[in-house]
């Protein structure tokens, strides 16, 4: 049985998610806000435990016990209430730490993902775990004769209007370049939605000086990149992050590698990778698997099976060469479905560490106030019906971290050795 003076206790000692940490609390709260005292307002704070709790109880991946949310209530009106009434918090402190306190209690021990946002982190998280960005998309470095673009997000305004890498921005809002901070520049260029930004440069192809006016716009980051592999006929692709572009992304970099010749072999780094939505696995796994065939399926409670299945795209863009796929603890989420996906259909080999093991449906709701609970909704499972793992994927070769500055030789071995065998 869960003990909810345990929890409250050593909430006071340590904030219970980053997500909710004094300073997010502070920043969002007003310190000369009247503090409650009113009957009112307690009962405020009980319709919005009440609907905290509705939405977990509907959602969650499993079902809940409503005892334990009237202990926790119990505590709630014996403890917690009064120790933030003591320390002066604001009534916004005393709804959203409590509620961060009901769904910690709420949750099962090995669920490390559920949780509760206040608005801001709410909005934070929901454009990270989307892949979003809001800025003008241009990052570089200030050298003495301006700031040398050193990437620009493909899909950012800026890259629309033509800027590239190498080109050497020399005004900013017709403020000449060098009377800025590399600090000061970068802020300029993380503005507000909607902002405009005019920017003077020189072309770096051409030496051309061009003006171009960009808007800060939400936009998908670029996900995929290419890391230099001294061999040829061998690729590897970084994936840092999934999101619903990152198809795209692959796409790009693969049609890339059929212009340069026969690809020999293929390495996925999903190291770090924590994941995203489990559709841009399903995506990217068309250009790898036979299309129409199953992928895998989330089954929310009291609902039937979400099946996915493997996207139907072009044939000549299908790669079925031999793969290694990099994997270690920060590989979790889309990642890991994808990584195990493949793994076990036998289609590719996985190095590193042992993955994440939050092969898991996350789903956000959002309260009137703003503020958003996170709960897994779903567990995922192979289409023989196998569940993913909470202990992670197991690599078919280990290779820990203290290896990491081989193994993308070791990768590459394997798949130069793959190549030698008869097909």
């Amino acid at each position: 049985m869960k003990n909810p003076s345990s929890l409250f206790l050593i909430g006071c000692l340590a904030a219970v998610s980053p997500c909710l940490s004094g300073e997010d609390l502070h920043a969002q709260t007003s310190t000369t806000e009247e503090q409650p005292h009113s009957d009112h307002v307690y009962q405020g704070y009980l319709d919005y435990f009440e609907q905290v709790y509705q939405v977990m109880s509907d959602n969650y991946y499993i079902d809940l016990d409503r005892a334990d949310y009237d202990r926790f209530i119990e505590t709630f009106n014996s403890k917690i209430y009064q120790q933030l009434q003591s320390e002066g918090k604001s009534s916004d402190y005393v709804r959203w730490r409590s509620a961060a306190f009901l769904i910690d209690f709420l949750k099962e021990d090995d669920d490390i993902f559920s949780a509760f946002y206040p608005p801001k982190p709410a909005k934070e998280y929901e454009e990270t775990v989307l892949g979003k960005k809001v800025d003008i998309g241009i990052q570089g470095e200030k050298l003495p004769l301006g700031f040398r673009v050193s990437f620009v997000e493909p899909r950012s305004d800026a890259y629309k209007n033509g800027l590239r890498v190498n080109d050497l921005i020399v005004q900013i809002d017709q403020q000449p370049v060098q009377d800025f901070t590399q600090q000061q520049i970068v802020e300029l260029l993380t503005s507000f939605e909607d902002s405009r930004v005019v920017l003077d440069y020189f072309d770096g192809r051409t030496r051309e000086k061009k003006s171009m006016t960009v808007v800060s716009q939400e936009y998908f980051k670029q996900t995929v990149f290419d890391v230099p592999i001294p061999v040829d006929g061998i690729y590897c692709l970084q994936i840092d992050r999934f999101n619903r572009k990152t198809a795209d992304d692959m796409f790009r970099h693969l049609a890339f590698m059929r212009q340069q010749g026969e690809i020999k072999g293929l390495i996925i780094d999903l190291r770090g990778n924590p994941g995203g939505p489990p559709l841009a696995a399903r995506e990217i796994s068309s250009f790898f698997l036979p299309p129409g065939d199953e992928f895998a399926y989330f089954q929310k409670k009291n609902q039937p099976k979400a099946l996915l299945d493997v996207p139907t795209i072009p044939e000549e863009y299908h790669y079925t060469g031999p793969m290694a796929i990099l994997i270690d603890h920060g590989s979790g989420s889309a990642s890991e479905l994808f990584s195990g996906i493949l793994q076990r259909r036998q289609r590719a080999v996985l190095i590193g560490e042992n993955s994440a093991g939050q092969v898991f449906l996350k789903s956000m709701f959002h309260l009137d106030d703003e503020s958003m609970v996170l709960l897994v909704t779903a567990r995922g499972h192979h289409p023989d019906g196998k569940v993913f793992s909470f202990d992670g994927l197991v690599p078919d070769r280990i290779v820990s971290e203290n290896e990491w500055d081989d193994i993308l030789k070791y990768a590459t071995s394997y798949l130069l050795y793959v190549n030698k065998q008869p097909s």
